[in-house]
């Protein structure tokens, strides 16, 4: 067979049903194979960017690779903040790349660039395949790294002329992923913490997403009433309306839950890296307070905060190890108090002088099945959607860990292509919704019914709240222009409402809801009302004093 022919079995080995591209001339033998291939559905996107992020939606909720294809320098650079997204999310995803002719390596050939020296900071691994006989080798190669210890994306260069030379082809064996488990003497060890805490906390990661280990997570929390923080942007790790739910850390987290993670003594991160936000600019915990680091990449424990005990393994076998803990302690009051906060700031009770944005996510609990899917985009809008919205079942919120902007729609058509049966909600702000807006024209042309929040306060509202912190009055690049997004959805054939009111919303909801088509709700907000806690006019008076 051809090489092109070779990739397209080995997607078609690892079950992955839909491919995701931008087409380009430098591959269209992959994409001639991809014709011939009955069980893989090709969805060609508008902008490679929107193009990698339905993919990276894709794999979150269909817990297999996202593959995406584009074509050499110019689609490559295009789709890098989609591979960025899954490096920093950890988000399993390979990337086709076209690559221009061998012989014309080295002369500055047209769109030309060293895909994998471009590449290599943001993947788990780049590499170009020179040979067409080594293509399965390679591919299945990939795929193997892209879904192995901590996943990630990896890219592949093909140059134009290696795609349709034949060779005779061999696959290897089903790709198996390690999954390591805790050795005897880790678990006595955390089992010794354990005796010894007063006020223990799980900070629980995606590394729990990734492994399918929500339900363990839960069982194991509940043995011993511990309390669970999500991570960054992990807000489906653990049951929002549970009892030892104790809140999330992200970006504007609330001082109470700041104040749960400070008092505790032993905290036990599982599956997280840590990050920035999740550690409040890496300042949330202390050396007073022992910490656990569990995780599958060896790499990621001790990177920010050293651990007093470190284990690399698997989480889903890391708590199914943990059965064998036999501490008797047990943490009941705690655990209540730190629910208590966190139910103190998150309580979704309206008012009528509530902004919309609130009376919207309440809405959005009322409207939509326990297992709808809700993705989002970067900025302020979201801080309502983390602070309010209760996840009470898993597999539930697919968002960048990385802050994308432009990433909640093609997120989400990623995400409803994977999960069919369920509903899925996009929110974002006007400006993130504009930079892949183009992606909606694909989600008609492909009847993919998602159904898109816009917050529209024509700025770029989180820079905005920054400029003003900083240099107050001194507004500069954050205005934006007027921009009917009802009227641009309605050009591409999608369903569309501009709302003003909450009554508005429900109503344009509820049809959206019925409707099965692609749907965009644009919500007209207050620039003033700039976060979830602050106005401009607080902010500009804070700076006085």
């Amino acid at each position: 067979m051809t090489a092109a022919q070779a990739i397209v079995e080995c997607i078609k080995r690892e079950g992955i049903e839909k491919v995701f591209c931008v087409p380009g001339e430098s591959y269209l033998p992959l994409l001639d194979a991809l014709y011939d291939e009955p069980s893989i559905d090709l969805v060609s996107g508008r902008h490679e960017g929107g193009a990698a992020f339905m993919a990276e939606g894709y794999a979150k909720a269909s817990r297999k690779p996202g593959v995406v294809l584009a074509t050499r320098g110019v689609g490559a650079a295009n789709l890098s903040i989609g591979v960025h997204t899954a490096y920093q999310d950890s988000t399993p995803m390979v990337v086709f790349l076209g690559q221009v002719h061998s012989k014309f390596r080295g002369r500055e050939g047209f769109q030309e660039v060293d895909l994998e020296q471009f590449l290599k900071p943001i993947t788990k691994w780049a590499v170009e395949v020179k040979d067409p006989e080594r293509m399965p080798e390679l591919v299945g190669r990939a795929f193997r790294i892209a879904q192995s210890g901590r996943p990630g994306p990896v890219v592949v260069s093909l140059p134009e002329d290696v795609l349709p030379a034949e060779a005779e082809m061999y696959f290897g064996p089903k790709i198996s992923i390690p999954k390591p488990s805790p050795a005897k003497e880790e678990i006595e060890t955390i089992e010794l913490f354990l005796q010894q805490a007063e006020k223990p906390l799980i900070i629980a990661g995606g590394g729990v997403k990734l492994s399918q280990a929500e339900d363990d997570l839960v069982g194991f929390a509940e043995r011993f009433q511990i309390p669970v923080i999500a991570a960054f942007r992990r807000h489906d790790v653990f049951p929002n309306n549970h009892f030892l739910y104790a809140g999330h850390l992200g970006l504007g987290t609330p001082k109470k839950i700041i104040e749960t993670v400070k008092a505790s003594d032993v905290v036990i991160a599982f599956g997280t890296r840590l990050s920035e936000v999740t550690t409040q600019d890496y300042s949330l915990l202390s050396t007073s307070q022992k910490l656990v680091h569990v995780d599958i990449e060896h790499e990621v424990i001790g990177k920010v905060y050293p651990p007093d005990l470190a284990i690399i393994a698997d989480m889903k076998k890391a708590l199914e190890s943990f059965n064998a803990i036999k501490a008797t302690s047990s943490w009941g009051v705690w655990a209540h108090e730190c629910n208590q906060r966190y139910r103190e700031v998150s309580s979704l009770e309206v008012s009528e002088s509530d902004v919309i944005n609130k009376h919207i996510i309440n809405a959005m609990v009322d409207l939509l099945p326990s297992d709808a899917i809700i993705t989002n985009d970067a900025g302020n809008f979201a801080g309502w959607l983390h602070g309010f919205y209760p996840f009470t079942k898993k597999n539930t919120y697919i968002g960048p860990t990385s802050g994308a902007m432009g990433y909640g729609l093609p997120a989400a058509i990623g995400a409803k292509l994977a999960s069919p049966d369920k509903t899925v909600v996009s929110l974002s702000g006007d400006g993130g919704f504009m930079m892949t807006f183009q992606e909606l024209e694909t989600a008609v042309r492909e009847n993919i019914p998602i159904i898109a929040l816009v917050f529209n306060n024509n700025s770029y509202g989180t820079i905005r709240m920054h400029q003003e912190i900083h240099y107050p009055h001194r507004v500069i690049g954050t205005d934006l222009g007027e921009v009917s997004f009802a009227a641009l959805a309605g050009a591409v054939g999608a369903l569309s409402f501009t709302v003003l009111t909450i009554d508005e919303f429900k109503n344009a909801f509820n049809q959206a809801l019925r409707s099965g088509l692609p749907t965009i709700i644009e919500i007209i907000t207050d620039v003033e009302q700039i976060s979830v806690t602050s106005t401009i006019s607080s902010i500009r008076e804070k700076s006085l004093k």
